[in-house]
């Protein structure tokens, strides 16, 4: 019954992060296709206040429908210390699983969502020689691919943790194919043309093996510290967003300015 449990928490929190980043997904496929077809005939100023007023929208539901935290009473196999509510953010820095997987977090998922949105599309337009709306229809079935390869990792990973195949088994097996792919588009600029958009979106599709590092991480962690847990990967991840979005944009301003 024990190891039931922890398969079902297992696949329960797989799956919750799963339609997550579906959810999220769906959020990047309106920002492509749907922003272009809307830019004639509203401009950016309106599209943007839109953005602002279903931000506020969303804020004010979560306020009001999402249920006060009650600490919930430690289970009875549980022992006094891992049950401490007051726990900082310090025990998760320490903890040897998330130190793991923090470069990774860092450099390959802030690296994937900093390309997904902002450096695919310049290169589509100025390597691929795209236009604007070519760029944007390519977007959309990128961001399409991931909506849908989030929704299959939903699907497939209560099986894969049934068959004892972990988060770090898939990773580990999963994640280099990513490294190739990139290797390919940096190497193969323009010379591949049309697939340019097919190639970026197996790369991003390629990517995502390292979400499943973020339920592995929470199931790391004493209940109390989950959400903790999760917040710091999160700040992780969008700190890599930054450190790389803007990298690659001093690298870019640096080998212009050697005359490259």
């Amino acid at each position: 019954l024990t190891g039931y449990r922890r398969w079902f928490a297992v696949a329960s929190q797989m799956r919750a992060n799963s339609w997550m980043l579906m959810t999220g997904s769906m959020g990047m496929v309106a920002s492509t296709l749907p922003v272009q077809w809307l830019m004639p005939l509203t401009g950016w100023r309106p599209l943007f206040w839109a953005l602002a007023v279903l931000v506020m929208l969303a804020m004010v539901l979560m306020a009001w429908q999402v249920p006060n935290w009650v600490v919930p009473s430690p289970p009875s196999d549980v022992e006094p210390a891992t049950s401490n509510t007051k726990a900082g953010y310090a025990e998760v820095w320490r903890h040897p699983y998330f130190r793991k997987m923090a470069p990774m977090g860092f450099f390959i998922y802030g690296g994937l969502v900093a390309m997904q949105t902002l450096w695919v599309t310049p290169w589509l337009i100025q390597v691929a020689d795209w236009t604007a709306f070519q760029a944007a229809n390519g977007m959309f079935w990128l961001n399409m691919a991931m909506l849908v390869t989030f929704w299959g990792w939903g699907m497939v990973n209560p099986w894969l943790a049934r068959q004892g195949y972990s988060a770090d088994d898939l990773i580990t097996y999963g994640l280099p194919l990513s490294f190739a792919l990139l290797a390919i588009i940096v190497i193969t600029g323009s010379a591949i043309g049309d697939w340019t958009g097919a190639l970026w979106a197996i790369y991003c599709v390629s990517c995502t093996f390292i979400s499943l590092a973020q339920p592995a991480i929470a199931l790391a962690f004493a209940p109390n510290l989950a959400g903790r847990a999760l917040s710091a990967y999160n700040l992780l991840i969008f700190s890599g967003v930054f450190a790389v979005q803007w990298g690659v944009g001093l690298m870019i301003d640096g080998f212009k300015a050697l005359g490259l």
